[in-house]
C-alpha cells in the first residue's frame, strides 16, 4: 500500500504540501497540486485521517458540545455544523453538558483529550471566566448562542432580548393587554433575555409586567403543560400567553384543547425559535424564527477559516431574529 511519504517524494514536494492537497488548502499552486493528485493517481494512494494528521498535525475532526440531543434546536444546531465541516472534509466528535457545570467541564475535557483542532460549544452553565482561561489554551474554541466579550470573535450569538421584544410587540399589538408569559429557566442567558425584551415592549405599551401571570419553565413540553396549568389556576384573566420557546408553547396549547380552550379565540400563543414542528401544530404556531441551523453553519465556517485557513467565507457573528406570522395568535376580539 502507497504511503503519503511515497507521494511526497514522487511528487518532489514536502510531507507539509501534500496534506495541503489532501485538505483542499487554497494557498497551493494549481500546478503543485496537479503534482501531488498526479503522484496519488500513479500510486494508487487513497489518503486517510491518520496520515493526514500525521503530515499536517491536525485531526481533521472539531469537536461539538451541546447541552442535549434530544429536541429539534439543537438537533438543527448539529446539522449546520456538520454538514458545512463535513463539505470540507472535516468529522465532528459530539458530547453533551446538560446544562451542568461539572458536566460541560467533564465533556469539554473529553474533547480536548480526543485532539480536536477546535471545539464549537454550546455551554450555559460555566463561567465566562472559566471560558476566558480555557480560550488561552492549545485548543481554539467558539461558542455558539452565547457571548463573552473578551471572546467576541470567536461568538456566535442571537439577539435574544430583540426576539423576545418582537414577540411580546406583535401581541401587544393585537389588542391584547393581559399576557401571561411562560419564561425559560432564568440562570440561563437566553432565557434572561428573551423575559427582558418581553417587559420592554410591556413597558413602550404603558403596561405593568404583572408576577402572578408569570411562570418559570424549563424549555421543554412539559414546563409550558405545566406553566398553563398554574396560570389558569390562579383565577387572574389573560387573553394571550407568551412562551419563550416553541416546545412549550406546544406543552401549553395541548393543555389549553385538552381543557376546553379554542385556540385563538379562547387565547392567543405565541413560541420563540421556529423549530421544524411548529408550523406542524394545531393551530400553526406564530413565533420568532431562530436561525440556530445558520447559526451552526456559521461557527463551523469560523473554524474552517481560522483553523483550516480556507478563503472567501463571509463571517456574521450575531444574528437577528425576525417574527413568524401563523395561526395561533390573532386580534382581540371586542
Amino acid at each position: 500500500m502507497a504511503t503519503i511519504y511515497e507521494v511526497s517524494d514522487l511528487a518532489g514536494v514536502s510531507l507539509a504540501t501534500v496534506s495541503r492537497v489532501m485538505n483542499k488548502n487554497t494557498r497551493v499552486s494549481e500546478k503543485t497540486t496537479k503534482k501531488v493528485l498526479d503522484a496519488m493517481a500513479q500510486l494508487g494512494y487513497k489518503p486517510n485521517s491518520i496520515a493526514q494528521s500525521l503530515a499536517s498535525n491536525r485531526t481533521n475532526s472539531v469537536g461539538i458540545l451541546v447541552s442535549e440531543l434530544h429536541g429539534p434546536f439543537f438537533a438543527q444546531m448539529m446539522a449546520g455544523i456538520e454538514s458545512e465541516l463535513r463539505a470540507a472534509g472535516k468529522h465532528v466528535i459530539i458530547t453533551t453538558g446538560h446544562s451542568e457545570d461539572d458536566k460541560e467541564k467533564d465533556g469539554i475535557e473529553f474533547l480536548i483529550s480526543r485532539k480536536c483542532d477546535a471545539l464549537i460549544l454550546h455551554v450555559e452553565a460555566v463561567s465566562d471566566e472559566y471560558l476566558i482561561e480555557l480560550s488561552q489554551g492549545k485548543t481554539p474554541v467558539y461558542l455558539i448562542n452565547r457571548y463573552v466579550k473578551p471572546l467576541k470573535d470567536n461568538c456566535i450569538s442571537l439577539d435574544n432580548e430583540l426576539g423576545g421584544y418582537l414577540a411580546s410587540k406583535s401581541i401587544l399589538e393585537q389588542g391584547h393587554k393581559k399576557i401571561a408569559y411562560i419564561a425559560g429557566p432564568q440562570f440561563k442567558a437566553d432565557a434572561r433575555n428573551r423575559l427582558k425584551g418581553h417587559k420592554k415592549a410591556l413597558t413602550e405599551h404603558n403596561i405593568e409586567f404583572n408576577n402572578e401571570l408569570f411562570y418559570e419553565g424549563d424549555f421543554n413540553e412539559v414546563g409550558g403543560t405545566q406553566g398553563l396549568k398554574q396560570l389558569i389556576n390562579k383565577k387572574i384573566p389573560f387573553t394571550a400567553l407568551v412562551c419563550a420557546n416553541d416546545e412549550m408553547a406546544s406543552g401549553a396549547m395541548k393543555y389549553a384543547r385538552e381543557h376546553g380552550y379554542n385556540l385563538p379565540n379562547d387565547l392567543s400563543v405565541i413560541g420563540f425559535d421556529n423549530v421544524i414542528f411548529a408550523n406542524y401544530l394545531y393551530p400553526t404556531l406564530t413565533t420568532i424564527d431562530n436561525p440556530v441551523e445558520n447559526m451552526g453553519q456559521m461557527a463551523a465556517k469560523m473554524v474552517l477559516k481560522d483553523i483550516y485557513q480556507y478563503k472567501n467565507l463571509e463571517i456574521n457573528r450575531v444574528f437577528e431574529p425576525t417574527l413568524i406570522n401563523r395561526d395561533s395568535t390573532q386580534a382581540l376580539l371586542k
